[in-house]
């Protein structure tokens, strides 16, 4: 019953979320000139290009990245995910139409805008779910990367990168003013964020404490792909355990926790890691 109140607690947070951030997006960003940023921002100057409908625009581009996320880090993700995208789409299609003004300067109201976004993405983010397909894109190259080279990398430099080609097309194809507000909303959004989700682009190591390590030395293998360190160690009361050692991003970490559900016995940590020297 604990498990089912937490999926469904986690579901209305991540529809809180996708509310708070198209609200933002539809009423106070759109109306100042700025952008969202990620594949949201790819639809929007898809929009301003050619008028196509908005929320739909961002539905079917983020449409594949949410295919390719189901795939990869697994079916519950895809609910989730699902879910914030269609809340998301949906609180575009009717915040646009609802008229709302704020009487500041666009500075202001885009610093204002941006955090509201970042508060949203974070509940999303924290609860497991997804909006923006630039997170996922970045997931799947990150694991790319890490099975061809056995090492970990973080997704910090691919979504910098993804994020400064929308940016560069919004300088050329829209205006210098809106490149600037936009790049604004992403700075506040991205510090609410890492804020509120322990920094989500960072590497978390997951420390896991058993008597058991074989099974979930395999599940960790088969569903992440991901090898582990195996240290034997002596708890003061349990006795001797075995001590894994596990790198994963923010996106596997939800994968993980489901792991480790499904092993029960086990005590287990997650610390971000600022580096990793190579």
């Amino acid at each position: 019953m604990n498990k089912i109140f937490d999926e469904i607690l986690a579901c209305i947070m991540i529809v809180i979320g996708a509310l708070l951030a198209s609200f933002s997006v539809a009423c106070i960003l759109l109306p100042n000139d700025a952008i969202d940023y990620g594949t949201a921002g790819v639809a929007i100057l898809i929009n301003k290009l050619t008028g196509f409908n908005l929320s739909v625009c961002v539905f079917l581009i983020f449409l594949p990245f949410l295919i390719a996320g189901v795939l990869i880090l697994g079916k519950r993700f895809g609910i989730k995910a699902t879910i914030g995208a269609t809340v998301y789409t949906v609180g575009l299609a009717v915040f646009e139409r609802i008229p709302f003004e704020l009487n500041t300067e666009h500075f202001l109201a885009v610093a204002f805008g941006g955090a509201i976004l970042g508060a949203g993405l974070s509940l999303i983010l924290r609860h497991g779910g997804c909006i923006d397909g630039s997170e996922i894109f970045a997931n799947i190259v990150v694991r790319k990367l890490s099975d061809k080279t056995g090492k970990n990398f973080s997704m910090t430099y691919i979504l910098i990168g993804f994020n400064a080609c929308v940016y560069l097309a919004a300088f050329l194809l829209i205006n210098r003013n809106s490149a600037l507000l936009s790049l604004l909303v992403y700075v506040v959004a991205t510090t609410i964020i890492d804020h509120f989700t322990d920094r989500f682009e960072a590497i978390k190591q997951v420390t896991i404490i058993t008597k058991e390590p074989d099974n979930l030395v395999s599940a960790i293998k088969k569903d992440l792909n991901k090898t582990c360190t195996i240290m034997d160690s002596q708890g003061a009361i349990a006795g001797e355990n075995k001590t894994i050692i596990c790198y994963v991003n923010y996106f596997e970490l939800q994968k993980m926790r489901e792991i480790l559900a499904a092993n029960k016995g086990a005590f287990s940590t997650v610390t971000t890691i600022d580096e990793i020297l190579k």
